[in-house]
């Protein structure tokens, strides 16, 4: 009885999947016949096409606070594929199609990880309302992304969807009341292992934000600016340079987020199977607890001179040399014309990510 039990767990799964994947293609089957829905199959063409827009995004929303990677591979319409293929590999199964998705989304993640890390870092820390404001409403945007997979709703959907808000709302908390503001003293190797499965995380479950949960951890900008680093240096080929940042960032966080990759996506196929509704429900708590924490009225504040800072007298000498990235955070009051602009930002986040998704759908 338990192999039956397994193997039924199992065909559940694959039956999960593939409907996830047949609802992102449904727009574009017009009168399927009977020997096509059973040998449908998209060309590599296709699937590399749409695992490098998936990819693309991916690495835009790791390097976002507030944007899923893995609501943006469901909105591109290769998260089926991912998870499968990830899936298929760790336990030595390699299908052409899974290893197509599964290059086309790692290669172009990382490339516009490398070249765009940079800029992100810069716009977040020096026009931190505008980015929080866009951060907003890509985040919502998610929202219907999630729920289409969630519907129709159920008493354990709502209470995972309360324990994820709640959770998240938490994150939210200790970072804004200091956790997540080491600003890259605390970036020890272990530190940045666990930062590198909070990415996973991102990248696997839909709702969850990778670039939020660096921020709560303390090595957002630690990360991006050693990927900045490392970029600038081999671009003008300065191999000893680009060492200290791939060995002390790059390295640790690539671990951390293999094994993540791998832990994550085999825990999500066995919870999809055998508590579908409330782990769903967790997602979109967490995807819309995010929202909390992206309170885009706050700047970076240079701390005064004689104050005390991160258990040091601040001088002038110590301010001079203090990065931007490093300064505390505090809110201020908007105008109206602030209120209004953010606003208008958040509308221009929804809009693009359902965008995104009407991408994945058609």
């Amino acid at each position: 009885m338990a192999i039956d039990s397994t193997t039924h767990g199992a065909h559940a799964m694959e039956g999960r999947l593939a409907d996830m994947e047949d609802d992102a293609m449904a727009d574009v089957q017009l009168e399927p016949t009977p020997a096509a829905e059973s040998t449908t199959e998209p060309s590599t063409g296709a699937l590399a096409t749409r695992g490098v827009v998936g990819g693309v995004l991916m690495g835009l929303a790791n390097l976002v606070p507030g944007i899923s990677g893995g609501t943006m591979l469901l909105a591109a319409g290769v998260y089926p594929r991912f998870i499968k293929g990830i899936a298929e590999i760790t336990t030595l199964r390699f299908r052409w199609p899974s290893m197509v998705v599964l290059g086309a989304v790692g290669l172009s993640a990382a490339l516009a990880i490398g070249l765009l890390a940079g800029p992100v870092k810069d716009l977040v820390v020096h026009h931190r309302w505008i980015m929080y404001s866009l951060f907003i409403g890509l985040t919502l945007g998610g929202v219907p992304v999630v729920w289409r997979m969630a519907r129709p709703a159920s008493r354990s959907l709502w209470i995972g969807a309360v324990c994820g808000f709640i959770a998240m709302a938490a994150l939210a908390l200790a970072q804004s009341s200091g956790a997540g503001e080491s600003g890259g003293d605390s970036s020890s190797f272990v530190m940045l292992l666990l930062a590198g499965l909070a990415g996973a995380s991102a990248m696997i479950l839909p709702g969850v934000s990778g670039g939020y949960l660096l921020l709560v951890l303390g090595q957002y900008v630690a990360i991006l600016g050693g990927i900045e680093a490392m970029v600038t240096a081999l671009k003008a080929r300065d191999m000893a340079a680009a060492w200290e940042p791939a060995l002390g960032v790059v390295l640790p966080v690539g671990i951390g987020v293999v094994v993540g990759v791998v832990a994550v996506s085999n825990l999500l196929k066995i919870l999809l199977v055998r508590y579908e509704k409330p782990t769903l429900g967790v997602l979109l708590g967490l995807l819309v607890g995010a929202v909390v924490g992206l309170w885009p009225f706050q700047h970076g504040v240079a701390p005064a001179i004689g104050s005390t800072f991160k258990g040091r007298l601040m001088t002038a000498e110590l301010l001079e040399k203090l990065p931007a990235h490093k300064f505390p955070t505090e809110f201020f009051s908007p105008s109206v014309v602030d209120v209004a602009s953010a606003l208008g930002l958040v509308g221009v986040g929804i809009g693009i990510t359902l965008a995104v998704a009407r991408l994945g759908r058609d």
